[in-house]
């Protein structure tokens, strides 16, 4: 069945982003779920499959219109990917559907029309920022494993000496045709044998067994940008991992990028709204009534200067310009908003308690009493109602 996800949220994408974003997003997707790369996971063949029809969707303009206007709902009556059961489709049919977007170098299989040079797998890498960090910006290290080019048998999978021999289902072609209907039609796939590179190994290479790929660990300085939201993620160009063995043995192409994304801490004064962060205030009833000069925190640990005005109700907002988060692009600094949250005392000193008496007579508001006597009076018992007898059993 279709998923019911939110197309956006598959992605990992803004609803206003631009066709190139949805573009790159479905493609580290693509790259991170692939069943290669996960081989019997079900949950990763899932993820593959719902980035497809999200993409198939957001990458067609009438498609995207119709369901940011409607929903799923909207492109089942439409002819969206309703009509389409993704579920049941193999996932290199999938990747076949957007092999333009690979470059004929991520599809994990061979025999389809190869456009441009081969091209390596994206990978994907979160880091966790404080509020503070995005404030400024930051020099981040990482740490990750990608696979590069197995050094003994130079990306062949062969064992140094030997070299791989013509596959002999396809001999050597890297393709086989299959028949249906009584010979209607012929369709040409990639060999099942040799996954479509032609090739096969007799003598593995004990270092990748056979795969020429060995995973390496690998340092990088990453400079994050102020303002970074998150969930968004820093490209690192030609960071990720060299083309496949079956398209590239020795590695040659391009290397596919690194996705560094940003997870953001919450912050224990400040929550985040776009650039603007908001700050809850508590502030006292005398400040609330008659005004007051406030100091306020800041992200850089500096104070700023308010003023709340006369009359301040609980839940009224105040803005200090410029004290927000800055645009990634702009550089232009949100503001910090500041929430008037009423704190009301819990204990009182007696002459405290004694000028708000004479407050609330003053304003004829009904409060409770003083003295504990007049509980007293009303049941009969201790304050609460409850008798001496009552509190003994």
């Amino acid at each position: 069945m279709p998923t019911t996800r939110d197309y956006y949220e598959i992605l990992g994408v803004d609803k206003n982003a631009d066709a190139e974003e949805i573009k790159r997003a479905y493609r580290r997707l693509a790259m991170k779920h692939h069943p290669d790369r996960n081989p019997g996971s079900a949950d990763a063949e899932k993820a593959f499959k719902e980035s497809a029809e999200a993409y198939e969707v957001l990458s067609d303009p009438a498609k995207r219109q119709r369901y940011d206007q409607f929903g799923h709902e909207g492109l089942r009556s439409g002819g969206g990917p309703a009509t389409h059961d993704f579920s049941r489709m193999n996932v290199n049919d999938i990747f076949s559907m957007f092999n333009d977007i690979f470059g004929g170098g991520g599809g994990g299989g061979g025999g389809g029309r190869q456009r441009g040079p081969a091209r390596g797998y994206d990978l994907e890498n979160e880091i966790a920022l404080t509020l503070e960090e995005v404030s400024t910006g930051v020099e981040k290290p990482i740490e990750f494993t990608r696979l590069d080019v197995c050094e003994p048998c130079a990306g062949t999978g062969a064992k140094p000496g030997s070299k791989p021999v013509n596959c002999p289902t396809c001999g050597g072609q890297g393709k086989v045709q299959q028949t249906g209907f009584g010979g209607m039609f012929r369709m040409v796939t990639a060999c099942p044998s040799c996954g479509g590179r032609g090739k096969v190994i007799k003598d593995f290479c004990e270092s990748c067994r056979g795969k020429g790929r060995t995973p390496k660990p690998r340092k990088l300085s990453v400079r994050i940008p102020a303002g970074i939201a998150d969930g968004q993620a820093v490209r690192v160009r030609g960071e990720g991992e060299p083309p496949p063995t079956e398209m590239s043995p020795s590695g040659a192409g391009e290397r596919g990028d690194l996705y560094v994304v940003a997870r953001v801490r919450e912050h224990d004064l400040f929550e985040r709204d776009g650039q603007d962060l908001v700050l809850q205030m508590p502030v006292s009833y005398t400040q609330a009534a008659l005004g007051a000069e406030l100091k306020v925190p800041t992200i850089d640990g500096e104070k700023a200067p308010l003023t709340i005005p006369r009359g301040t109700q609980h839940g009224s907002e105040f803005r200090v310009p410029d004290q927000g988060l800055p645009d990634p692009r702009s550089g232009r600094r949100g503001d910090l908003v500041v929430v008037a949250r009423l704190h009301v005392p819990t204990k009182l000193t007696k002459e405290q308690e004694r000028l708000l008496r004479e407050l609330a007579a003053a304003d004829g508001e009904h409060v409770a009493p003083e003295s504990t006597s007049v509980w007293k009076k009303i049941f009969g018992g201790s304050e609460g109602g409850k008798s001496k007898k009552a509190k003994k059993d």
